[in-house]
């Protein structure tokens, strides 16, 4: 598959992706665990099919420590045992998060009650934000159709 537009040379595109990726930068200074980060951003390019993404953070999650055996778990999570309470309810925000036009009413009280359970507010804040961001880049790569396959662990930084 070839890419549709390569968003790094586009002017306009590349001022405007800085910001995402500073946005991205200042939530991996946040409290929320890195392997709950690593998770959400997973989770959420799976669900939106955005082979780039899926392939980026599955191998940085993976140089970073996580488990093959997590990592291969993420689509399954409700039914696997790998994942802490405060995880769970992290991948559920995120799939509500993400699947938000499937569902009337957004994300559910439920859901949200139970991410409160395990996080803070700043923590609920980079959580949220973090959902946010990750579906920006899904749709951006998803739309211009980049490809997966040859990332390279620290590559985007």
């Amino acid at each position: 598959m070839d890419a549709r537009l390569n968003p790094f040379a586009s002017a306009v595109a590349g001022k405007s992706l800085k910001h995402l990726i500073a946005a991205g930068k200042t939530l991996a200074e946040s409290t929320l665990p890195a392997a709950t980060r690593d998770l959400v951003m997973l989770r959420a390019s799976q669900i939106n099919g955005c082979a780039g993404c899926v392939d980026m953070h599955a191998k940085e999650a993976a140089h970073a420590g996580e488990t093959s055996t997590r990592l291969n778990l993420v689509a399954v999570w409700r039914d696997a045992t790998v994942f802490t309470e405060a995880e769970r309810a992290a991948l559920e925000l995120t799939e509500q998060g993400t699947r938000i036009a499937d569902a009337a009413g957004g994300v559910t009280d439920e859901a949200w009650a139970n991410a409160a359970k395990h996080y803070d507010d700043d923590q609920l804040a980079a959580l949220v934000l973090q959902i946010a961001v990750i579906n920006a880049f899904n749709r951006l790569n998803v739309i211009t159709q980049q490809p997966a396959g040859d990332y390279q662990p620290g590559r985007h930084g």
